[in-house]
């Protein structure tokens, strides 16, 4: 079978490619980087060099593909975040109206319920919504949990505060995952094709409270009595600010974490968990963690 890959050698996308290319299927993987390409071929795939942003790259692409994988590029440039993210959402859909193409598989979010007040993942509302509007379409959303590479942010608050933190609340409870399972689950549903209509699957590898990761990632780290702060939303604002992020970027994640804080992001989560989690744990990420922060 014939499969594109949007999302060029990302975290997810790389490993995606690695699997779908050892089952012994044609891919193709979309980047915007030429500079990507002979990397792309060394896995065995073929590259395909281009701008999310032109649709007609895009139609050109996924024409003939028996199934694409579908996520949205990271762009801090862009004025608007999340009408950035929705547009990119369009795109996909007219690009795979017009290649005719009959399966998506589509990266989302835990959130992605929310229209509003969800950060970037209020924009991944309307990149599902874009891709259910497709008549004879099949599309699967795997909204995903809250990335473990994600903690990575903190390495530095760490060195010079002695502190993890954000404002998501000292005791919430995260669902959490690794790339590498989300991957998987996405080769799984590609190389089956087994979904049907419009649905959405929850990927998951592991839940912990605030308060746990902290105790997890500052043992590996040998400091066992970390602790996890919680920051009021207008003092996570001004940090993202100084650190250094364009405002409505820094706005949106403000955002996010106020509405994982609230408990409104997890609530269709909540609902649906899935009885199957990933298999690589926060405790099992923590060494990676551990590396990463004694490198920096």
């Amino acid at each position: 079978m014939k499969y594109v890959i949007t999302g060029s050698l990302g975290n997810i996308s790389k490993p995606l490619t690695e699997r779908l290319v050892a089952a012994g299927h044609d891919v193709t993987v979309v980047s915007s980087k030429a500079e990507k390409a002979t990397q792309i071929e060394a896995l065995g795939a073929s590259a395909a060099i281009g701008s999310v942003e032109d649709i007609g790259f895009l139609g050109r692409t996924f024409k003939g593909a028996d199934g694409i994988y579908t996520m949205v590029p990271p762009n801090f440039g862009s004025r608007n975040w999340k009408q950035y993210i929705a547009g990119i959402g369009e795109n996909y859909a007219s690009a795979i109206k017009s290649a005719g193409v009959k399966n998506v598989v589509n990266l989302s979010s835990i959130g992605a319920h929310m229209q509003e007040g969800c950060g970037p993942v209020s924009g991944l509302f309307f990149v599902e919504k874009a891709l259910n509007g497709l008549a004879g379409v099949n599309v699967i959303h795997l909204r995903a949990g809250f990335f473990y590479p994600n903690f990575m942010a903190n390495i530095q608050m760490i060195k010079h505060m002695g502190i993890i933190g954000g404002n998501y609340g000292e005791s919430s409870k995260l669902a959490l995952v690794h790339t590498a399972d989300i991957a998987e689950v996405a080769a799984g549903e590609l190389l089956s094709l087994s979904f049907k209509g419009k649905s959405v699957r929850y990927v998951v590898s592991d839940e912990k409270t605030t308060n746990e990761v902290a105790a997890i990632l500052g043992k590996a780290i040998g400091k066992p009595d970390l602790p996890w702060v919680n920051f009021k939303d207008e003092d996570t604002l001004a940090g993202m600010l100084q650190a250094g992020l364009p405002e409505d970027v820094a706005k949106n994640y403000t955002e996010m974490g106020a509405a994982m804080r609230s408990g409104e992001m997890a609530v269709e989560y909540n609902a649906n968990r899935p009885t199957v989690f990933g298999k690589t744990k926060l405790i099992d990420f923590a060494s990676v963690f551990a590396a990463a922060y004694a490198q920096s």
